[in-house]
């Protein structure tokens, strides 16, 4: 039984230290600035994936930027007319 009592109050100890060491932080400014890192990727300068469409689209040829026809969808447009 006393073991039960000698957990419990080595319980409560370390609960207060993690206790006291929260109030710490806080009164420190350890928890002060939560504004800035939520808005801190919209302002982001440089996107790694920028270079990789801006090379594809340099070696793209000229012809290559007009989607391709189906050639049942052209068949049926030239039926039609």
């Amino acid at each position: 039984m006393s073991v039960i009592f000698f957990l419990i109050a080595i319980g409560i100890i370390v609960a207060g230290g993690f206790l006291a060491a929260f109030i710490w932080s806080v009164k420190s400014g350890q928890y002060d600035d939560d504004y800035t890192p939520s808005v801190r990727m919209l302002f982001d300068n440089y996107a790694p994936e920028d270079d990789h469409v801006q090379e594809a689209e340099e070696r793209k040829p000229e012809n290559a930027s007009s989607p391709k026809k189906n050639s049942k969808t052209s068949n049926r447009n030239n039926n039609k007319s």
